[in-house]
């Protein structure tokens, strides 16, 4: 097969990694890549969001699947447009992708099939007096997220009326988030552990894989402001075998089933943020592709033909009901720029990959905001570099250790990366 990734970050990386091992893949190319994804696959000159170009690519090139990474395309319509092509392609369409791109369809969505989530109201642009009354008697604190896609920082956790009134009111102006917040969700603020768990569907079978914990904040301790996401580890122990059974049978089964009932199937990658809580498992957000960064510790736990698993689901013919997972544990460490998740400097070169022996130290690295500049490979995004590190067993202890070892050979001008990725693995509290 030759195989077109879409993307340029940490998580197309590890999607090529992956698809590079299958021996059905026979050529492999990414659109636009980056510079560690040059190393398994042929970087390609077009934007993720280029979709007539990538479309004249792919059929040009011969791609007999195209595996689309980031949001933004899936959003544009890029499944719709190169299935009205007759080209296989793996993702959502731009109606099923609504459950990511819009918190007021997914949550509508999971109130009409019963689909256990916080209790909420919505508000759009124009309803600024009932937003704040409805704020005036809430209880807090209480959650205000923006409706459409904002980069994972459309959310603020308000701890009262000031704070939850001001963040309403930019977002319904347009101040915030542009077209992206003019409506917003305003939910109540759940307890418990966060996990995330993947599900892959061809709208009507699917498999999970192995649960992941991500780690949002810039700062130890969960503090400071939302990111992409500084790090995460797989599979976490609050998710066992019986909770993720429950998982399945109360959440991901009836999104797959309602969504072809409404009549839009979904065809995919289902990710389901959760947050588990004393009254049991209740979602927090649906996204309609692989995590960044849980992709990067969940792919190499994968005991599987990637390219023959997303081959089949593309074509609506999932066979399997489980799959294999590795008896291990993955830890995944971001490498951040100084400033990030505001303004930051790129161009920064990068020392020390070179010393890191992927094939026999367990660690792969995955490139997220990298580029090449001659010989050498700089800076090119916020998200630098995922050091992921990989152990035997469930004991994560070590494969932090391996991760964070591997992360102090590797510099640049004003790396930055928390300490504490995958300390919530040693304790059940979460």
């Amino acid at each position: 097969m030759h195989i077109l990734v879409i993307g340029g970050g940490g998580r197309e990386h590890a999607i090529c990694w992956k698809l590079s091992k299958s021996p059905a893949v026979e050529r492999l190319s990414c659109a636009p890549g980056n510079a560690g994804t040059s190393a398994v696959a042929n970087n390609v000159a077009l934007a993720a969001t280029d979709i007539e170009g990538l479309l004249q690519w792919a059929r040009n090139n011969a791609v007999d699947l195209t595996v689309v990474g980031p949001e933004a395309p899936l959003a544009a319509g890029i499944v719709d447009r190169f299935l009205a092509e007759g080209l296989p392609i793996f993702g959502p369409t731009r109606a099923a992708a609504q459950l990511e791109t819009s918190k007021a369809f997914a949550k509508d969505f999971m109130k009409r099939h019963r689909i256990p989530t916080a209790e909420f109201r919505t508000f759009r642009a124009g309803e600024e007096d009932a937003a704040r009354e409805y704020l005036r008697n809430a209880a807090y604190p209480l959650v205000v997220k923006a409706d459409g896609l904002a980069a994972g920082k459309g959310v603020v956790i308000a701890r009262g009326y000031d704070e939850a009134a001001l963040a309403a009111g930019d977002m319904l102006s347009g101040a915030a988030f542009g077209d992206a917040g003019t409506t917003l969700v305003i939910e109540e603020f759940l307890e418990g552990v966060e996990a995330s768990v993947f599900a892959l569907t061809d709208g009507k079978r699917f498999v999970t894989l192995a649960p992941a914990q991500d780690h949002k904040r810039i700062l130890d301790n969960d503090e400071g402001k939302n990111t992409g996401g500084m790090g995460a580890y797989a599979p976490t122990p609050h998710v066992p075998t019986e909770v993720l059974a429950d998982v399945k049978i109360r959440v991901i089964k009836p999104v797959i089933d309602g969504m072809r009932a409404d009549g839009i199937p979904f065809s995919g990658v289902l990710f389901v943020g959760l947050m588990f809580t004393v009254d049991g498992p209740k979602v927090l957000e649906f996204n309609c592709r692989f995590g960044d960064p849980e992709t990067q510790v969940v792919l190499p736990l994968l005991d599987e033909d990637l390219a023959a698993l997303l081959r089949d689901i593309a074509a609506g013919n999932l066979q399997k009901s489980r799959v294999a997972m590795h008896d291990a544990n993955a830890v995944c460490v971001i490498m951040a720029s100084a400033g990030y998740p505001d303004a930051y400097d790129t161009g920064k070169p990068i020392a020390g990959l070179d010393a890191i022996d992927q094939e026999n130290e367990g660690v792969l690295v995955f490139h997220s905001g990298t580029a090449r500049r001659g010989d050498a490979i700089v800076t090119a995004g916020g998200r630098v570099l995922g050091v992921t590190a990989l152990g035997e067993g469930r004991d994560v202890r070590p494969t932090i250790s391996l991760a964070y070892g591997a992360v102090q050979r590797i510099a640049f001008d004003g790396a930055y990366y928390r300490t504490d990725i995958g300390r919530k693995a040693l304790s059940r509290g979460g």
